[in-house]
């Protein structure tokens, strides 16, 4: 693998510019102090509304204390470009960052304070960060470049299908490959019985599940496709397809793993259903988790001038991601409050479900305000700190 430096890796992190949480910590008896984790994410960021200067940076909240921190700006992408539809997987203290899609920010003529997406290209390119030394390395590249891909770890390699290998075109794949972080080495996998993106990756039952998307088979009926999943058998080395396992046609936004169930909470249409679901593999079934029910997860108190006036209106959430850590379920909600045009700050909000809980459920932490616009990019990924 070979190094990279870290357009960052000059500046101490507490002096870099970067969307910074208020100084506001929950204290939280009931954690343990070991083990600890960072849950991580990549934002495209801006200081200012009219600012033409985007970076593609990386922040880690600590569960702990309620803070966000910055970690580093991502390496290899120009001023306002943005990466899109990549995965971002841990093995162990280190995370990757793999393939997905680069988009130049331009702005509109008739509308100089409005900026409009340009397709560049779709990389083949794995990044590796290292979250104990700060350090950045490539890694062998996919074999077949892809983004709106499945992605999952299972015994600590990295597994990818599907996707789509260009910017422009609702058209999928069904190529799969699996990268062992030991060898630094991409293998190819059966193919997948239909071609899907959007498709969501996880792994279940020690098998790498890829789930619902957009597909093509040919079926009459598509949305039968659509519905459907494919298992990888990693022991077999086969694929299995799964019919009805995720009931809707509209791909999932994120499935997560916590106390060997699956764990739902929205599609790429509606990422917060207003509760949190389950899987029952016997029944093939979505259920709704007992006590799980939130109508909305930005309480009435918050306007749309970030001012705690009794207003209803929401503001324009830019974020929501979820990560699972031990018994609990994070989500991580960033929302856009409106400013003159030379500052713009975002609100981020966390809201945690303890799956293990009867009652009380729910705990809301304190909001934070942070310096700048940032708008996520991807899922977030949990990492096991030493």
């Amino acid at each position: 693998m070979e190094s990279l430096t870290s357009p960052s890796s000059s500046t101490s992190p507490s002096t870099e510019t970067f969307p910074r949480s208020s100084l506001i910590t929950v204290p939280m008896s009931s954690e343990r102090p070991n083990p600890r984790y960072g849950i991580y994410a990549v934002f495209s960021y801006k200081e200012h509304m009219d600012d033409d200067s985007i970076s593609c940076v990386m922040g880690c909240y600590d569960p702990l204390i309620n803070t966000w921190s910055h970690e580093c700006f991502v390496p290899g992408m120009n001023d306002n470009h943005i990466l899109k539809g990549f995965a971002m997987v841990s093995v162990g203290t280190s995370i990757y960052l793999v393939g997905g899609s680069v988009y130049r920010k331009e702005k509109v003529k008739e509308n100089g304070a409005r900026h409009t997406e340009v397709g560049v290209e779709v990389r083949s390119l794995v990044l590796r960060y290292d979250v104990v030394t700060k350090e950045w390395s490539t890694c062998a590249p996919l074999i077949t470049p892809r983004h709106d891909f499945a992605c999952s770890v299972c015994d600590n390699k990295i597994y990818v299908a599907g996707g789509q290998t260009t910017i422009d075109g609702a058209i999928g794949i069904s190529s799969a490959e699996v990268y062992d972080v030991l060898r630094n080495e991409w293998t190819p996998l059966p193919f997948m019985s239909i071609v899907r993106y959007k498709c969501v990756g996880v792994t279940y039952q020690k098998k790498f599940h890829v789930i619902g998307g957009f597909t093509y088979s040919g079926n009459k009926m598509p949305f039968m496709d659509r519905c459907s999943a494919e298992v990888y058998d990693v022991e077999k080395g086969k694929w299995d397809h799964v019919r009805g396992m995720w009931q809707l046609d509209v791909p999932p936004n994120q499935i997560v793993v916590i106390d060997n169930k699956l764990i739902s909470s929205g599609d790429c249409l509606n990422v917060w259903k207003g509760q949190i679901e389950t899987y029952d593999r016997n029944l093939n079934l979505w259920f709704p988790l007992e006590g799980s029910r939130k109508e909305n997860l930005l309480p009435i108190a918050c306007t749309s001038d970030g001012n705690d006036r009794g207003s209803s209106e929401p503001l324009q959430r830019i974020c929501l991601t979820m990560a699972s850590i031990e018994t609990y379920l994070y989500f991580l909600a960033g929302y856009r409050i409106a400013g003159d045009h030379s500052s713009c700050c975002t609100m981020s909000m966390v809201h945690r479900f303890d799956t293990s809980a009867t009652n009380n459920q729910w705990e809301t932490f304190e909001p934070m305000q942070v310096e700048g616009e940032r708008e996520l990019c991807s899922h977030c990924c949990v990492v096991q700190l030493p």
